[in-house]
């Protein structure tokens, strides 16, 4: 009986003694530390963004220039970030006539395509980087999850990429593959205007990046 009843007295004792000293600190919770992301700025000269694009019997293939951005790093990861891309920038490498070009340009920045009078620009903002379990060294190793916007229109979409921080830089690079028609660019889409034939363009175009920011 005693075995249980000193124990009992003690912690009597000590619970009284708390109630009579209101002042007394209570034991410190342990902390747990949180490291601040560190933002990194997206470098324009150095990154570069592709596009190609396809239709039935033709396609193009180009560049667009990023304006702006920024990679947050945590540590050694990459765990957000948002990236600006200027689309008055917007060209077709394959075309190397300045007249064709010219009316390439002009009708991707009309209202068949990219509105770039009204939308100058388009986004992208990382929401999540998740770790590919078993990535081998120099392949993509991470799943980026974020939301696009394009012509005023954001969706949520999530690709394979190689991401890594060394020595002050930050870098990110993969392919996108993205469907324009859920952007309003429903130009010579076959999902929209079944009778279009060997004019159809196809609804999927790609995007080829490599982002680079440092410290």
């Amino acid at each position: 009986m005693k075995k249980f009843l000193l124990p009992a007295l003690f912690a009597a004792l000590s619970l009284a003694t708390v109630q009579a000293n209101p002042g007394a600190k209570a034991p410190k919770a342990a902390k747990t530390a949180t490291k601040a992301a560190v933002t990194y700025k997206l470098q324009p000269n150095l990154s570069t963004l592709g596009w190609e694009g396809k239709a039935v019997t033709h396609g193009h293939n180009g560049t667009v220039q990023f304006a702006s951005g920024d990679l947050q790093v945590n540590g050694a990861n990459v765990v957000g970030g948002t990236v600006t891309v200027e689309m008055k920038t917007i060209k077709a490498t394959d075309i190397t006539d300045a007249e064709t070009q010219a009316k390439f340009y002009g009708h991707m920045a009309a209202d068949d395509f990219f509105l770039v009078e009204k939308f100058p620009t388009a986004t992208f903002k990382i929401t999540s980087v998740t770790p590919i379990k078993g990535a081998k060294a120099g392949e993509n190793n991470a799943t980026v999850a974020g939301d696009m916007t394009i012509k005023g229109v954001t969706n949520k979409i999530s690709f394979p990429a190689k991401v890594g921080v060394k020595d002050g830089v930050a870098a990110a690079s993969g392919t996108v593959t993205v469907d324009r028609t859920k952007y309003g660019l429903k130009y010579g889409s076959k999902s929209f205007f079944e009778s279009i034939g060997d004019k159809a363009i196809n609804d999927d175009f790609t995007l080829s990046f490599n982002v680079i920011a440092k410290k």
